[in-house]
């Protein structure tokens, strides 16, 4: 069972801290349903307060110390509204990653990942309100405007939301798409979106800036139609050049591409849930036919749809 450390910090945000415990908490093994995770929350031997909005929320004591982040196979360090360098929290990180631990934080966690000296020449992200503090204190580090970035045995996220994507990121890295999206079904999330996401739109929309995210729902309603990129814009009421621009923007990907996403996601959850053969499942989310529905499964995912059927259904007893 592999063994994740979530760091417990002065002012560590309330639900950046639960999050680890949530996220790999819920994965299990897709035969035997063992859990694949033990989530360990760890910090000093002391009363600590954690915040919610900025604000005090609650006290807690770490149930497990810092010789539990030391031996831990993924470390994890949320945000603190307090984050300050503390040196027995920054040599557990040190000795967690020269051990082979891999090292993730959520939002301003990244900045103890910083002053563990870890970052140097680093791909990291952070949350958007902090990334010019960030690049300009530590200008060897190259700060990206995005939800997460995996560098490896380095792994950053912007806040809050984000770290849930981060975390259903690494549950695919580590165990496969089948085990993340049955992760995230059990907590009655969406599929996670990818890291390559910007935070936020600069520019809006013209004058309806809800547009954008009314097309995209309309698109998940009519995922079995052969819907086009004047489609989409047409429903938008712009053009295909300005309708390109703002989706990227928005999702860091182009309609088609994003419109494919949903469609394989909507055929993941057939594949889980239901007994359709596969054509009828192309048929369905709108890849028109078997052998189309295969090329972008394995494209995407790195198996085909039967294989991940075998994976994310348990085997019958």
């Amino acid at each position: 069972m592999t063994r994740v450390a979530v760091l417990a910090t002065e002012g560590v945000v309330g639900f950046e801290l639960t999050i680890p415990c949530q996220v790999f908490g819920s994965a299990v093994d897709p035969q035997s349903g063992a859990p694949l995770y033990e989530t360990l929350v760890c910090g000093r031997p002391m009363e600590m307060t954690a915040t919610a909005a900025g604000k005090d929320a609650f006290r807690l004591v770490p149930p497990h110390d810092l010789d539990a982040v030391r031996s831990a196979d993924t470390v994890i360090v949320p945000a603190s509204q307090r984050a300050t360098p503390n040196e027995p929290e920054l040599d557990a990180i040190r000795d967690a990653h020269a051990a082979g631990a891999r090292i993730v934080s959520i939002c301003t966690g990244v900045y103890f990942l910083a002053w563990a000296g870890l970052l140097d020449g680093r791909r990291v992200c952070t949350h958007w309100a902090h990334a010019s503090d960030l690049a300009r204190r530590f200008p060897r580090i190259l700060v990206e405007d995005r939800l997460y970035v995996d560098d490896g045995d380095i792994v950053t996220s912007a806040g809050i939301s984000a770290g849930i994507d981060m975390c259903l990121h690494l549950l695919q890295r580590d165990h496969g798409a089948a085990v993340a999206a049955s992760a995230a079904r059990r907590m009655v999330l969406a599929p996670h979106r990818a890291g390559t996401q910007v935070q936020f739109v600069e520019t809006p929309l013209p004058s309806d800036g809800n547009r954008l995210d009314d097309t995209m729902a309309w698109m998940r309603r009519h995922l079995a139609e052969p819907l086009t990129l004047k489609d989409i814009a047409a429903h938008v009421g712009v053009s295909t050049r300005s309708l390109t621009r703002h989706f990227r923007q928005q999702t860091a990907t182009t309609p088609i591409q994003w419109l494919i996403r949903m469609r394989l996601a909507a055929a993941q959850e057939l594949l889980e849930e239901t007994r359709m053969g596969v054509h009828d499942i192309a048929t369905a989310t709108g890849f028109g036919n078997a052998a189309s529905l295969r090329q972008h499964f394995t494209r995407a995912l790195g198996t085909t749809p039967t294989a991940y059927r075998r994976s994310a259904r348990p085997s019958p007893k």
